[in-house]
């Protein structure tokens, strides 16, 4: 009986260490909303392009690029041209988002203009210098349909 309990007590403190780590940013880090509809209204308010980051907590890849990445040197000149959000899919709201924006792997990052279409997807991991060259990628197309 005690193991059973000690293994319980185990078994949830490691689940719990785990979504509050998810949940945690390193310092650096854009300034990441945990919402869809609130990054939405920011980029319509804002005219800034939104990067939608798809995640998971069970996510080795999405873990490395959450610490590695979006906090990183290459990456940092980008935080504020860009409505950051960080949609964990283990939420069944931000499953559901996923599955209807068609996301088919995390991680991956939608990028939506200002007023909500389509500009580009990173659709895998990339190190900081590959997700720099895709932001600015689509900075640029941001941009020149911005013009139009």
């Amino acid at each position: 009986m005690k193991k059973t309990i000690l293994a319980l007590a185990v078994l949830f403190l490691a689940t719990t260490a785990t979504v509050v780590q998810a949940a945690d940013f390193p310092e650096g880090s854009p300034k990441f909303t945990k919402e869809y509809a609130e990054v939405m209204k920011a980029a319509k308010e804002n005219g800034k392009p939104a990067a939608i980051v798809f995640s998971a907590t069970w996510c080795g890849l999405c873990q490395t690029m959450k610490k590695e990445v979006y906090p990183s040197a290459a990456v940092k000149p980008f935080h504020d041209k860009f409505n950051w959000s960080y949609l964990d899919i283990t939420i069944d709201a931000n499953n559901k988002l996923s599955e209807e924006l068609k996301i088919e792997n995390v991680p991956s990052i939608l990028f939506l203009s200002a007023d909500g279409k389509a500009i580009g997807l990173q659709d895998a991991y990339a190190d900081a210098n590959d997700t720099a060259k895709k932001l600015a990628e689509v900075l640029k197309k941001a941009e020149k349909a911005g013009k139009k």
